[in-house]
């Protein structure tokens, strides 16, 4: 068996092993969004940030929940057991303002990039700003005026992410909000905007496009993906059918000019993010009832696809989908390796032929 197998299997079968770093050359395990105390014990050291946590109210669905921050500097012990990293707050804020001047956002990020080293990659999610159709305003929302502004994109979030984080920063994922039924645009309409939007701005194998309505996961749009290497998300959400569905409706394909896949497990299928996230707080333990045995079956066949087909594959866990994102990943890895055989044929490390 391979050394690389055999990280890989002690993450998996040690009781209180949370190491994600060697599984294969090809995969990438890590989480969406990080700095959760709940994960102390397992990630983190509780010593190490005795006394140094924050506490923020959020709400969610009209309720208030605390949670309880790490600081920044705690993101160099999350790298000692995930290879990467979803960054998800640059969703609510570009990185420069209008003024091209840094945003808090930006200096946040800054800040992380001290404490990555060279071979700690991350995924950001780009603004808002740029990829939803409609944003939130209070208790409404609205149509969105910088919806695929490609000048937007490239100054004031591409280029200071590029400069920020150079190649460590291993993807950048467009996220397309749900549309319902009476508003949604027709899918040639969406790509025809989405083509223009990727021919306008620089050229780069690092974008992913999330979309969350079914009805766009279709020829259209595809076919403009294929067109300019722009990859397809699959996204364990709550109104999209399952991961292989998804990936079914693309004919199995990978759009992406660098052949990267990424895989979001965000919610149970048919559960409402507030439900969710009322359910998962405060993202210490797994929920009873709440873990969905096929989102983790499939992912695990996903990560067998990225050994056997050399795509390299980043699967990213949120607290949502069963309460724990570090247990989450273990199981997943728990999955991927079942059985000897499973192990020999698809995690080997890379020779090169």
């Amino acid at each position: 068996m391979s050394e690389t197998s055999d990280d890989a299997l002690t993450a998996a079968k040690a009781p209180d092993a949370f190491q994600f770093r060697n599984i294969h050359p090809k995969i990438l395990l890590g989480t969406a969004s990080d700095r959760y105390a709940g994960w102390m014990g397992q990630i983190y050291t509780r010593e190490r940030y005795e006394g140094r946590t924050t506490r923020r109210t959020n709400r969610v669905g009209g309720k208030a929940f605390v949670e309880e921050i790490l600081p920044v500097e705690s993101v160099e012990e999350y790298f000692e057991h995930f290879s990467i990293l979803e960054i998800d707050y640059t969703f609510y804020s570009l990185l420069l303002d209008e003024e091209l001047k840094p945003t808090q956002t930006y200096h946040v990020l800054r800040r992380y990039r001290e404490h990555m080293k060279d071979a700690d990659r991350v995924v950001l999610k780009v603004s808002q700003g740029v990829s939803a159709q409609k944003v939130r305003r209070g208790a409404r929302y609205f149509p969105n005026e910088t919806y695929l502004d490609a000048g937007m994109f490239t100054d004031r979030f591409y280029r200071p992410a590029v400069d920020i984080l150079g190649s460590r920063m291993v993807g950048m994922i467009f996220e397309q909000e749900y549309q319902r039924k009476q508003e949604m645009a027709p899918a040639g309409q969406m790509a025809e905007g989405l083509d223009r939007f990727f021919e306008s701005i620089p050229k780069d194998p690092r974008y992913h496009l999330e979309l969350r309505t079914e009805s766009y996961l279709g020829r259209p749009v595809f076919q403009v993906m294929e067109k300019h290497g722009v990859g397809q998300v699959l996204s364990h959400w709550t109104w999209l059918p399952p991961l292989q569905k998804q990936l079914a409706r693309a004919d199995q394909r990978v759009f992406n000019g660098g052949k990267r896949q990424i895989v979001r497990l965000m919610t149970p299928i048919g559960m409402r993010y507030e439900d969710a996230y009322a359910k998962a707080h405060p993202f210490d333990k797994l929920v009873d009832g709440m873990l969905q045995s096929r989102m983790v079956q499939e992912a695990a066949e996903l990560m067998h696809r990225a050994a056997v087909e050399n795509v390299e594959t980043s699967i990213l866990i949120n607290n949502r989908a069963g309460g724990n994102a570090p247990l989450i990943a273990r199981k997943v890895v728990e999955q991927f390796l079942k059985g000897e055989t499973a192990v020999r044929q698809f995690v080997q490390p890379d020779r090169g032929d």
